[in-house]
C-alpha cells in the first residue's frame, strides 16, 4: 500500500465515496421512503431524530470553543443560528418541533424526550463527546455526512406527501430549508477538511472520522428499527414500561 497522499480531487472523490454507507439506505429509511411505514413508526422517527436535532447546536458550540480562527468561527457560528433561530424568528428545532406536531405528537412530549430510545441517547452523545474532545478540524469534518443529505430531504418531499396525506404539510418546512443550508455547510466543511488532511495518514483518519459519524446515524435507526419495527424496544423481555432512563446526568 503506498503512502502517497491523495490529491484533493481524489480524497474529495474518497470522503463522497462514503455515501455508499449513508442512513438513507438502512431499511427504516427506505421503508419510509416506500410508504411501508406505519404512523407509530414515523412518529418515533421523528420523537427520537429530535434528540439529534437539540444537540446539534451543543456538537457546535463545542468546535466553535476548540476553534482559535476568528474567520472559521464568524462562518461555522450560522450553523447554530440555523438550528436554534435568531431573535425573531425560528430555527431548525422550532420547524421540527412543527413536523412532530404534523406527525400527531404532542410538542410536550417531544420536548421531554420521553420518547428516546437508548441506543439513540448513546450514540448522539458519542458524537457530542467526540466534538467536545476532538481538534477543532477533526470536530468540524465529522459533520460531511451532509455530503449526502440533500438528497434525504428531497427524498422525503417528494415521497411523503404521496405516501402519507394524514401529515400536515406545514411540518415539511425544515426540509425545505436545510436543502439550501445542507449545501452550504457543505462548501465549508470541505474546504476545512481539504485545507487540513494532506498526508496520507491524516486523509485515512478522516475517512475513519466520517465512517464514525455515518455509524451514529445508522445506529440511531438500528435502535428505532428494533423498538418499531420488530417490536423489541429496550427491556421487551421482561416488561412493557419505558423503564430506561430519560437522560439524566451520569
Amino acid at each position: 500500500m503506498t503512502d502517497t497522499p491523495l490529491t484533493p480531487t481524489e480524497f474529495e472523490q474518497a470522503l463522497r465515496a462514503k455515501g455508499a454507507y449513508y442512513h438513507i439506505h438502512h431499511p427504516f429509511h427506505q421503508a419510509m421512503y416506500a410508504g411501508r411505514a406505519s404512523r407509530e413508526q414515523i412518529q418515533g422517527w421523528v420523537a427520537n431524530r429530535f434528540y439529534y436535532q437539540v444537540n446539534i447546536p451543543l456538537k457546535d458550540a463545542a468546535i466553535l470553543a476548540n476553534c482559535p480562527d476568528r474567520e472559521v468561527r464568524r462562518e461555522w457560528l450560522q450553523r447554530i443560528l440555523d438550528h436554534d433561530g435568531e431573535p425573531g424568528s425560528e430555527g431548525g428545532i422550532e420547524a421540527w418541533l412543527r413536523l412532530g406536531e404534523a406527525v400527531g405528537l404532542d410538542r410536550e412530549q417531544i420536548l421531554s424526550q420521553e420518547l428516546v430510545l437508548p441506543g439513540v441517547r448513546f450514540a448522539v452523545d458519542a458524537y457530542v463527546n467526540f466534538a467536545r474532545r476532538a481538534c477543532w478540524q477533526e470536530a468540524a469534518s465529522s459533520s460531511l455526512t451532509e455530503l449526502f443529505a440533500p438528497q434525504i430531504h428531497q427524498s422525503r418531499l417528494d415521497a411523503w406527501p404521496s405516501h402519507y396525506p394524514w401529515i400536515d404539510a406545514a411540518g415539511y418546512d425544515y426540509f425545505r430549508t436545510r436543502l439550501s443550508q445542507a449545501r452550504r455547510d457543505v462548501e465549508h466543511g470541505l474546504r476545512i477538511t481539504l485545507a487540513h488532511y494532506v498526508t496520507f495518514e491524516g486523509q485515512q483518519r478522516m475517512l475513519e472520522i466520517l465512517q464514525f459519524k455515518l455509524d451514529v446515524l445508522w445506529s440511531m435507526l438500528d435502535a428505532m428499527s428494533m423498538a418499531y419495527e420488530l417490536e423489541r424496544p429496550p427491556y421487551h423481555t421482561v416488561t412493557t414500561e419505558k423503564v430506561w432512563h430519560r437522560g439524566i446526568a451520569l
